[in-house]
């Protein structure tokens, strides 16, 4: 190693460890913060800048509970989790029973909405309303429904009152003729929503609520009613904390507090080790907690932690079980549902029902655990505001599992809990259900993992912190800062939007879920720009992504001459569920990821085991995939289009990818025949795209255009096969039609694919090209009104997040990553 190369290598180190301590940059910014990342099921974020503004949430932004409270010298500051909020029914929705109600599927005449109209020829009915996927009480299946719900009360003096709702689609909501809620769209979940001056809208006696909805497409379901906020007097001797600095890493979120005398901070780590399987999938993430004075003396301290049991239910009305038990060094909460409906529901908008999340801490005497029936029983327990009793053993809705930490009157101190989940059985693959990886051959247990985690605490953070300086410093080298915080920024994201299983076949399987898009398993078209990341630090793992594609076609279940879509809907993966087929698309992404992983590992091992399956897919291109048919692309959402030239240049990469792969194996006469096809296509397609300035979106559709990020490959995987000029011309293009949040994806629309746009930025080579289209996906990250897990498609005008979320395909961010490791 020269002396030149230590000295860079040296000086990356020396700027991580600035930005680790905080010298390097002020707090960063993210559209929301990973805590508690595993798989799709078990994915926790924090929505908000500061961790103690906002209630910590499951990816699909459903309320997942964990709160924090340090207590020092007896004053007491919360540092996790929003001010509590608790509620009394008024008149119930079908969670607390059922009620009557009127209604009608007619628009009806006259005020509709006032307290004293009189309904005729409404029917009675009984709440909630919806088709039969909803299971509800009352068909509704037509497009409008309008409901009546009388009741009454015997004092209108109602403080903190709230409608609690839950609706699919477009919502009027009235009481006694006054509108307190309108919404275009959907929700799927109770809602709160606060109605002003309840007071003088309410009467004594008769009220009346007051609803219509439409259903516009997909299902449709109504159920309401009211509740009161409950004033909590605990909460006012609790101080927020003082939140100054949070650091953002790979594998890491650590956030830096003030508690008056005591410095606290708080550190989460889940050990997603990209290279190290068994640690990958282990259930078990971090929480250390380490405090510091301030003034130089000794403080009494103690740290109260607080999961809810929503960590274990995909609805809060869903009943659950909790017990504490000990193993033989931790102290152990465990909770679960008590249906346990393992594997029976499919789809997007969910949260694992099945399985038992446990919370563990070192068993000393220093540790007290307890189950309580809600946050504020635990708050007045560790408050000592009042006496409760401390179970060991409850079943209920919305139980609270608690973890009080004595740290002692010390100056400094340190102590962690781990989070762990055992979900049972993970996935069922073509009829057979899968235990998760750590237990594939379920030998070993939950309470083992824990103890393994527990003990092997500081080598794994050792791993940990090695892996963030590596994804930093290798994205830094690469592209520069603002880079590697985009980088380091969705790591766990990408990572924790898979499943690690192993199949019947003896093969791992690493299962994508399609978050915030339809819910399929094993997308190939997410497979396709996940993959720069895999192919840098495991190629394993995208394996991992083909192994199932691959069986389904070699298997015979799936018999067409080109790549399924999907194997299903997760964690259902009995076959694709996608209503119709993206042949270009998919047979193209799996011939590339075949011929990149072969370049990755210098060898074509994997492309031989499945080269009938390739040479199919391989001739159903050159036969098609040139001048696609009208069908769709990976952005289907832009709707279906015929002669795409992206898609074309796919193709085109894919038959290049082919022949490379033949030259690898040796088979010349087949390496000659698909290289010339490849490299016949390429004056065609520039004939056919070309506009002058730029090439077009279609063939021969002038004053159109398009990112041709497919063309990437022919630059990383060294094929040489297109002029150097088409990338040139269509980069200088390109810089001359960003908007502030980005490089739109064409020009139907001046929305965006991020992961495209690092891909279209490394199309030239040239670093201030890369910097030039990629900053404006940093100022994105960090600008973005819209405070969820990181979208992959956003509008490049004002940053909002178009759709999807907490998606794997920013695995694409590394592709800058990958162009420096294969060309150097």
């Amino acid at each position: 190693m020269t002396n030149l190369f230590k000295q860079k290598r040296f000086f990356l180190f020396f700027l991580y460890v600035l930005s680790t301590v905080g010298l390097y940059a002020q707090t960063q910014k993210a559209p929301a913060y990973p805590l508690i990342m595993h798989d799709p099921y078990v994915s926790i974020w924090s929505f908000t800048d500061e961790l103690n503004a906002s209630a910590t949430k499951h990816w699909t932004g459903t309320d997942q509970s964990l709160t924090g409270y340090a207590k020092i010298d007896g004053k007491i500051y919360r540092f996790m989790g929003s001010e509590l909020k608790t509620f009394d029914k008024v008149i119930p929705t079908t969670e607390e029973g059922t009620y009557a109600s009127l209604y009608t599927e007619k628009k009806p005449t006259g005020n509709w909405t006032d307290l004293n109209y009189h309904p005729q020829g409404w029917k009675s009915g009984k709440g909630n309303y919806g088709d039969k996927a909803y299971k509800a009480n009352t068909s509704w299946t037509s497009d409008n429904l309008w409901v009546r719900r009388e009741f009454s009360l015997s004092d209108n003096n109602i403080k903190g009152l709230h409608l609690k709702i839950d609706y699919d689609d477009n919502i009027e909501v009235y009481l006694n003729g006054t509108k307190v809620h309108a919404h275009q769209g959907w929700v799927d979940k109770y809602i709160y929503i606060p109605i002003k001056d309840a007071s003088s809208i309410l009467k004594k006696g008769r009220n009346v609520l007051a609803v219509h909805i439409k259903n516009t497409a997909g299902g449709q379901h109504l159920d309401f009613g009211l509740v009161k906020e409950k004033e909590n007097a605990l909460l006012a001797n609790i101080a927020n904390a003082v939140q100054k600095n949070l650091s953002l890493k790979a594998t890491q979120t650590e956030y830096n507090f003030i508690c008056g005398p005591v410095n606290l901070t708080v550190t989460f780590s889940s050990p997603l080790i990209i290279n190290d399987l068994d640690l990958l999938a282990r259930p078990v993430s971090y929480i250390t907690f380490h405090t510091k004075s301030n003034d130089g003396k000794a403080h009494k301290v103690e740290i109260l932690f607080n999961a809810s049991s929503n960590l274990a239910v995909n609805t809060p009305s869903q009943e659950v079980t909790a017990n504490k038990y000990a193993t033989k060094n931790l102290s152990v909460l465990k909770a679960g549902t008590v249906e346990q409906p393992v594997l029976q529901k499919k789809g997007d908008d969910l949260r694992i029902d099945w399985g038992y999340l446990h919370v563990a801490a070192p068993a000393n005497v220093s540790t007290s655990q307890f189950i309580a029936t809600s946050e504020n029983d635990v708050l007045s327990i560790f408050t000592k505001a009042k006496k409760t009793d401390a179970l060991s053993k409850q079943n209920g809705r919305q139980l609270s599992l608690a973890t009080v930490l004595n740290l002692g009157n010390a100056k400094s101190a340190t102590e962690k809990i781990l989070i762990g989940y055992d979900d049972i059985w993970s996935i069922q693959y073509f009829g057979e259900n899968l235990r998760p990886w750590w237990n594939k051959d379920n030998k070993t247990t939950i309470e083992t993992q824990l103890e393994a985690a527990n003990t092997d605490y500081a080598a794994t953070m050792k791993k940990c912190n090695d892996l963030d300086a590596r994804i930093y410093n290798d994205a830094f080298k690469a592209g520069g800062l603002k880079y590697a915080r985009l980088c380091e920024m969705v790591y766990r994201q990408v990572m924790a939007a898979h499943k690690l299983v192993e199949s019947p076949q003896g093969q791992l399987l690493w299962l994508s879920k399609e978050n915030f898009s339809n819910g399929c398993i094993n997308t190939v078209d997410l497979t396709y720009p996940s993959a720069p990341l895999y192919l840098v630090y495991n190629p394993e793992l995208v394996k991992g992504m083909m192994n199932g594609i691959f069986y389904y076609s070699e298997s015979g279940k799936w018999a067409k001459p080109f790549a399924a879509h999907d194997i299903g809907t997760y964690p259902i993966a009995n076959g694709q569920v996608y209503g119709e087929d993206m042949p270009v698309e998919e047979s193209g992404n799996m011939v590339i990821l075949a011929a990149a992983i072969a370049k990755v590992e210098g060898n074509a091992k994997y492309a031989e085991k499945h080269w009938h399956t390739l040479t199919t897919w391989t001739d159903y291109l050159v036969k098609e995939g040139f001048d696609p048919a009208n069908q769709l692309c990976t952005d289907d959402f832009a709707g279906h289009m015929a002669r795409n030239a992206n898609l074309s240049l796919k193709a085109i990469m894919a038959i290049e990818g082919y022949a490379m792969l033949a030259k690898m194996l040796g088979k010349n006469e087949v390496y000659n025949k698909y290289h010339n096809i490849a490299k016949s296509m390429v004056p065609e397609w520039m004939k056919l795209a070309d506009d002058g300035d730029h090439y077009t979106l279609a063939f021969e559709k002038k004053g159109t255009w398009s990112q041709k990020y497919n063309m990437v490959w022919d630059r990383v995987l060294d094929f040489n096969i297109f002029p150097k000029s088409v990338a040139e011309k269509e980069m200088k293009f390109y810089l001359q039609h960003q908007n502030k949040f980005g490089l739109p994806l064409d020009s139907r629309r001046t929305y965006t694919k991020s992961d495209w746009i690092i891909w279209t930025a490394c199309l030239t080579g040239d670093l201030n090209h890369f910097k030039a289209l990629t900053d404006p996906v940093y100022v994105f990250a960090t600008q973005t009104p819209d405070r969820k897990p990181f979208g992959d498609w956003h509008e490049t005008t004002d940053g909002r997040k178009e759709g999807f979320q907490a998606r794997s395909v920013l695995g694409a961010y590394w592709m800058k990553v990958l162009d420096l490791k294969l060309n150097r």
